[in-house]
């Protein structure tokens, strides 16, 4: 049997190809987006929706989050606060969509229908009233609210901190606990009534 050059060259050859038809792992950084898309997508979502978004725009603002955040870090850019730059990402693109979709509807949409859609019944109609004029009444405080003070309860409501919630409403660490402090009052006012 004769040995050639040939032949351990095609050898070395061999494995490189097999190698290659073998599907690549995700990399780290790829992992890491996972990661955190399975830790925050429906609080982010969450968070989009209440500014009065349907769950298709919504999901669709999320993937712009998650591209955007690949691009952020594969440029080497800061890892600090990850999860306050996603809820400022998700912020900025939800207003700036809402902004478009009213510039090209003309019309303000109904508070009214997204109460309807998210009340739950009541086991009684004397029940069921009671529940309509609370949600009412929050409602129309939450409506009362100048946008920034809605932001910040939406953001707390989300676990966020607030160091946070500044950090993504480009506000200082005083003014957030202001704005958190007033509107619960504000809302504690309206369950008393």
């Amino acid at each position: 049997m004769a040995f050639s050059l040939s032949d351990s060259l095609l050898r070395l050859a061999l494995p490189r190809a097999a190698d290659s038809a073998l599907p690549t792992l995700p990399s780290e950084l790829e992992a890491e987006i996972v990661s955190l898309f399975d830790e925050f997508r429906s609080r982010l979502l969450r968070y989009a929706l209440s500014f009065g978004l349907s769950v298709h725009d919504g999901e669709e603002i999320i993937q712009e989050v998650f591209l955007s955040l690949h691009r952020h870090l594969r440029l080497g850019r800061s890892r600090k606060n990850l999860r306050g730059w996603l809820f400022r990402v998700v912020h900025n693109l939800a207003l700036k969509h809402r902004l478009a979709a009213h510039r090209m509807a003309g019309v303000i949409p109904s508070d009214v229908s997204l109460i309807e859609k998210r009340l739950d019944p009541a086991p009684n109609p004397e029940e069921r009233l009671a529940a309509i004029q609370r949600h009412d009444r929050f409602r129309a405080v939450l409506r009362a609210l100048p946008e920034r003070d809605q932001c910040c309860l939406r953001l707390r409501a989300e676990g966020l901190r607030y160091r946070e919630i500044a950090d993504v409403l480009g506000m200082s660490l005083g003014s957030v606990s202001i704005s958190l402090t007033r509107s619960l009052a504000r809302l504690e006012r309206a369950d008393e009534t």
